[in-house]
């Protein structure tokens, strides 16, 4: 794997990093300026250390906090490919502290490792992903006041996770698919891996007591602006100040509007109607998207919380029996239109009606 911090290159400037973003991320302008700042001030700090300089620069660990299908593991992988570095995502509440029935916090760089060929020195500047940072918030209330019963899922995640976020030297295995006593381990310095955290953090979305916005997708972007969460909300909905002091960039993201999900749905590079097109050609059969079919698209996926991972889903479902006849109708064009797309949600199977 060939990355930006060759030595006889220079990092990307945020500007580059942010319009390689831009091509794969659609909107949530604010997080990937963010993102792309603090990835760009990381791979200075890590050139200052391969220079051996005395450096004040910190970690730049970013806690990415956003509702459900806003972007967040998106927005890690496709910076991670920017940089082209290793990348993982992992699940935090598949973890607990040492000593506890559960995965040891270390399993998550051996995961890297493992992305990385089991190369030491590209897993160490790699980018590692840990979703889900607000279900191990601490839950006991006596660990607001250092007492009561340990909080090994909660609090003690966090805690077991303070020597990787601030960067040690740990033992991980080289197999993550045994137990600890069953193979060799490495020795990986977590220094220079980037860590983006994310969580929903749904509970803190209240304005008066009342939730400003449902959960999911709001379709009216001038009715989308969330209330800005501060260090202190999040310290009282039970992330530790040490584990925060090591996410020094707290990027909150919009929820994504109709506009935005038909984006995702043809812009990117990636897009999934793009795929469908060149998929469907190689069968000599032709496939036009109407903007009214897809919108309808987006509207179902939203009036269902679906969220932007759940449009692949939806489309697979329109798509289907056109992907089936396709063989038997080369030379055809189908048009994908408002009604061809409601005549196939009426069974969808996630479907209300």
């Amino acid at each position: 794997m060939e990355s930006l911090i060759r030595r006889d290159e220079e990092p990307r400037t945020p500007r580059q990093i942010y319009e390689r973003l831009d091509r794969y991320v659609i909107g949530q302008e604010h997080a990937k300026r963010a993102v792309a700042i603090a990835a760009y001030n990381h791979l200075k700090r890590i050139e200052a250390r391969r220079l051996r300089r005395r450096t004040l620069l910190r970690k730049s660990n970013v806690l990415l906090v956003g509702p459900t299908g806003s972007g967040k593991t998106h927005l890690a992988r496709t910076l991670a490919e920017a940089l082209e570095v290793p990348f993982t995502a992992v699940d935090a509440t598949e973890f607990t502290e040492a000593g506890y029935y559960g995965k040891d916090v270390e399993l998550m760089v051996s995961d890297l490792l493992h992305k990385a060929n089991h190369s030491v020195e590209l897993a160490e500047h790699g980018i590692i992903f840990i979703d889900e940072v607000d279900k191990v918030a601490r839950r006991t209330q006596g660990a607001r006041n250092g007492a009561g019963a340990r909080d090994i899922g909660g609090e003690g995640v966090q805690q077991a996770l303070l020597k990787l976020l601030e960067g040690r030297e740990v033992q991980v295995p080289l197999n993550v698919g045994q137990h600890w006593n069953k193979h060799d381990t490495v020795q990986v310095d977590t220094r220079d891996i980037l860590f983006l955290c994310a969580g929903t953090f749904s509970d803190l979305h209240e304005v008066n007591g009342e939730r400003a916005h449902p959960l999911g997708f709001a379709a009216d972007r001038a009715r989308r602006e969330e209330k800005r969460i501060s260090l202190k909300q999040l310290t009282e909905f039970g992330m530790l100040s040490e584990f925060l002091g090591r996410l020094p960039v707290v990027v909150q993201l919009e929820r994504l509007g109709e506009e935005d999900l038909r984006r995702i749905l043809t812009e990117p590079p990636d897009a999934i109607t793009r795929e469908y097109q060149e998929l469907l050609q190689l069968d000599g059969l032709q496939v036009e998207f109407t903007r009214e079919g897809l919108l309808e698209v987006v509207r179902f996926a939203m009036d269902r919380a679906l969220g932007a991972r759940g449009l692949r889903s939806v489309m697979e479902h329109v798509m289907g029996e056109v992907m089936y006849r396709a063989p038997e109708r080369s030379g055809e064009t189908v048009v994908v239109s408002q009604a061809f797309v409601r005549d196939r949600l009426e069974h969808f199977p996630l479907s209300t009606h």
